[in-house]
């Protein structure tokens, strides 16, 4: 781990002397591209310095004690020996976080879909209040959302939506959302007083850059069609909705969120860009090892991740056993907990099969 750590020390240094010179500023490409892998390295670096520095101190209190010394002073090398050795120890821990293989998707804008589950009406409600809570967290975050597509239902429910959340880091704060998520309560057309079960379906797709992924304009079918739903006047009058049908896997992406045609096919492609490039990941990743588990938990869309208690105020994540009673701060949209928690499972876990693997190779 030290000799990694010296490299990347040494690439550090050698891109703050490049960012220097005169010659890289002038080309605006190669300077964005050095800054940002510095910025990238420099949390690695930083913790790397401060992790010598501790175990520089340490050494030389063991060899202050390994003289002779009168007492006072030798209580005084006892004690910084012990705080410097405690540090390293703990820098120690977050250089493994730090040094564990990024994702690569993890800085990308998000795709956002919302669909209703078991439950009719009461789970087209749900998706709807999981639509409000993601908003909120965007919100926090610094995220900006944009509605892709709407499937409403007359109660003010949704079948299905998508929506496009931009920012950095914005697949990283919510790609462990995707799954089942279930509420339990009484609905408001619910006239026993009954608490009823009911599940939405989220996936989170981290947006495909063009570059990544070329689909040919022959696999496409387009169809364009009028609007439905609320609107207003515009509505049934021009044909600016459009349906894309991706042929060779029979996908459909359909938007028509805006008034224009051309802004409806862009985002339409951005969504079915996304998806594909989601399925191509998946079958990758199959392809290396099927039983591999790339996120907490299985990461299957059928599996229920997370409870909505409403009698009970409670919010519980089913993969790390950890549950919430502040279900209303949680439906606005204060999800750091489970998310920074999800986040610390996950390099646990990756820790674990790093040092699993490591005992493996040694045996």
């Amino acid at each position: 781990m030290l000799s990694r750590l010296k490299e990347v020390e040494k690439r550090y240094e050698e891109l703050m002397v490049r960012l220097c010179d005169p010659a890289v500023v002038s080309q605006a490409e190669l300077y964005r591209s050095l800054m940002k892998e510095s910025s990238e390295l420099e949390p690695l670096v930083t913790t790397y310095r401060a992790y010598a520095a501790a175990r520089m101190r340490e050494s030389d209190a063991r060899e202050l004690l390994d003289g002779s010394l009168d007492r006072e002073l030798r209580e005084l090398a006892e004690e910084e020996l012990s705080e410097s050795r405690e540090t390293a120890e703990r820098l120690a821990e977050e250089l493994k976080i730090l040094l564990l293989p990024k994702d690569p998707n993890d800085d990308r804008n998000v795709i956002l879909e919302i669909r209703a589950g078991a439950g009719g009406e009461e789970s087209a409600l749900f998706a709807a209040d999981l639509l409000r809570m993601y908003t909120l967290y965007a919100q926090v975050c610094g995220y900006q959302t944009e509605i892709v597509g709407a499937n409403e239902t007359e109660l003010g429910g949704y079948k299905e939506i998508s929506c496009m959340i931009t920012g950095r880091g914005a697949y990283s704060r919510l790609k462990f959302e995707s799954g089942v998520h279930r509420v339990q309560r009484v609905p408001e057309t619910e006239t026993g007083g009954r608490i009823h079960t009911s599940t939405a379906t989220v996936a989170v797709l981290p947006e495909a850059e063009e570059v990544e992924l070329t689909i040919a304009p022959t696999d496409l079918q387009i169809d364009t069609y009028r609007s439905s739903g609320a609107g207003g006047q515009h509505i049934n009058k021009t044909e600016s909705a459009i349906r894309i049908t991706h042929l060779p896997t029979g996908m459909v992406v359909e938007c028509q969120d805006e008034r224009s045609q051309h802004k409806n096919k862009e985002k339409a492609m951005r969504v079915l860009r996304s998806r594909l490039y989601e399925q191509l990941q998946t079958e990758q990743q199959s392809a290396i090892a099927a039983d591999r588990r790339a996120q907490v938990g299985t990461g299957d869309r059928s599996e229920r991740i997370r409870t909505y208690n409403f009698p009970q105020g409670r919010v519980t994540d089913h993969r790390i056993g950890l549950t919430l009673y502040k279900l209303d701060a949680v439906l606005n949209g204060a999800l750091d907990e489970f998310v920074d928690a999800l986040i610390t499972a996950d390099r646990t876990e990756k820790l674990q099969r790093g040092q699993d693997h490591a005992n493996e190779t040694l045996h």
